[in-house]
C-alpha cells in the first residue's frame, strides 16, 4: 500500500510558463509587446501565480476577462496594466478607479456610462472587426472615429483592440475573414493615430504567430502560454509544452466476474474476467462526463480505460494487464507517464471540444502545485 496525502492535484511547471512566454516572444517582430492573458484563473492554473512569475520576467501588461480576475490580480501585488477585457457593470465601475483597472468599453451605450467617471478612468474600446461579439461596429470607421474622439477626452482612453475570431485557421476563407478583420482595424487605427494611443492590439495568440497587423503594438499572449495549441491545425513553435499535468491515486483494485456491471447505469459489462481500479477524480474534479466509456488514464506508464459512467468524485478503470496498481499508485489524467503521454487535446477530442475548456473546467477542489525545473 502506497501512502499519498492527496487525492486529486495538478501541476504546473512554472519554469515551463516563462520558456513558452520566451519562445513566443522570439517569434514576433522586435518592436511588438506581449500582453499576458490570465483570464480564467490564468486557464485554471493560477492567475496570480502565472502573472507573479511574468511579472519577474519583465511583463508589465495583463489581460483579464473580469472585474473580480483584476481585482485579485491587483491585490496579489501585481504591477502595471491590468486590462478587463469584458464588460464590467456601471455599478461595479468605482472599483476599476480604486484598484487602477483599465476597462474595455464594448460599445456606446456602455462609453455613455463610464464617461460619468470621468478621467481617473482608464479605458479602452473594442471594435467588433467581423466576431459580432462585443465593440464599435468597424464596418462603419466614420461612426467609429466620431465615437471614439468624442469619449476621448471623457475618461483616460487608453487604446482599442479587436479580437480575430478565425486566426488559429489555415483555411482559405478563415485566413481571408482574418486578414479582412485586420484590414478593418488598421483602419479605424489610421484614422486616429493623432491620438497616440499607447495600446492599439488586434493581435491573439494565433495572430501573433501567423499574422501581421502593422498597427498592432501588442500581441495578446494566452493559449499559446500554457502549452496548448489554439486549434488542431497549428503546429507550436518547438520548445512550446504544456505546463499543467494532472493526476490523481487509486483508492481501491478488485476483480471484475464476467456478467458483472460498473457504474451508474451499469453501462459497462465485463464480458470476461477483469481487474478494476477506481480511481480519486470524477466530474466535480473537471473530469468530464462524456468521458464515461470513451477515454483513458496512464497508470505505471500503460493506458487504463475508463469504464461505465464518470461518478461526481470516481472513475473506474481497467488494469487488467497492468502490474502493480494499489491503493495509492499515482494516476496520470493530463501529462506523461513513461512513453505516454495525455493532453489536454486528446482528451477534448475524445468528447467533441477544445483543450481550452479541458483545463478551464478543472475545479477548484483540485489543488494546484507549482514547480520549477530549469532548462
Amino acid at each position: 500500500m502506497i501512502i499519498t496525502d492527496k487525492r486529486c492535484w495538478a501541476e504546473i511547471n512554472l519554469s515551463q510558463i516563462i520558456e513558452n512566454y520566451r519562445i513566443y516572444k522570439n517569434q514576433l517582430p522586435e518592436k511588438t509587446k506581449i500582453m499576458a492573458v490570465v483570464k480564467a484563473d490564468a486557464y485554471g492554473q493560477g492567475d496570480a501565480e502565472i502573472a507573479e512569475v511574468l511579472q519577474k520576467e519583465g511583463v508589465t501588461d495583463f489581460a483579464v476577462a473580469t472585474l473580480d480576475e483584476a481585482v485579485r490580480l491587483r491585490t496579489s501585488g501585481i504591477q502595471g496594466q491590468i486590462f478587463v477585457l469584458g464588460y464590467t457593470p456601471i455599478t461595479q465601475a468605482q472599483n476599476l478607479i480604486e484598484y487602477d483597472i483599465t476597462q474595455a468599453v464594448v460599445d456606446e451605450n456602455h462609453a455613455k456610462l463610464l464617461a460619468k467617471l470621468g478621467p481617473r478612468l482608464k479605458a479602452v474600446f473594442a471594435l467588433d472587426t467581423g466576431m459580432n461579439r462585443i465593440g464599435l461596429d468597424a464596418d462603419y470607421p466614420d461612426f467609429c472615429e466620431e465615437v471614439i474622439r468624442k469619449y476621448s477626452d471623457k475618461f483616460c482612453l487608453q487604446g482599442i483592440f479587436t479580437h480575430l475570431c478565425t486566426a488559429d485557421s489555415m483555411d482559405k476563407e478563415a485566413v481571408e475573414f482574418t486578414n479582412n478583420q485586420i484590414k478593418k482595424f488598421e483602419k479605424v487605427a489610421k484614422r486616429i493615430e493623432d491620438l497616440n494611443l499607447p495600446y492599439v492590439h488586434c493581435l491573439n495568440s494565433a495572430g501573433g504567430l501567423w499574422n501581421k497587423c502593422e498597427k498592432s503594438v501588442f500581441a495578446r499572449l494566452g493559449i499559446i502560454l500554457y502549452g496548448l495549441k489554439p486549434s488542431y491545425q497549428n503546429q507550436l513553435p518547438e520548445g512550446i509544452k504544456p505546463a499543467l499535468s494532472w493526476y490523481s491515486v487509486v483508492s481501491m483494485v478488485k476483480n471484475l466476474h464476467s456478467g458483472e456491471t460498473v457504474g451508474y447505469g451499469r453501462t459497462f459489462k465485463a464480458e470476461w474476467e477483469m481487474k478494476i481500479a477506481t480511481v480519486c477524480v470524477g466530474y466535480a474534479d473537471g473530469y468530464n462526463r462524456l468521458l464515461s466509456n470513451n477515454f483513458y488514464v496512464l497508470i505505471n506508464g500503460k493506458r487504463a480505460a475508463v469504464l461505465g459512467r464518470v461518478c461526481m468524485d470516481q472513475i473506474m478503470v481497467d488494469v487488467s494487464d497492468i502490474l502493480g496498481v494499489e491503493m495509492g499508485t499515482k494516476v496520470t489524467l493530463l501529462g506523461q507517464d513513461g512513453d505516454e503521454i495525455i493532453t489536454a487535446d486528446d482528451m477534448a477530442d475524445a468528447i467533441g471540444t477544445i483543450g481550452y475548456e479541458i483545463v478551464c473546467n478543472i475545479s477548484k477542489r483540485v489543488e494546484r502545485k507549482y514547480k520549477y525545473e530549469y532548462f
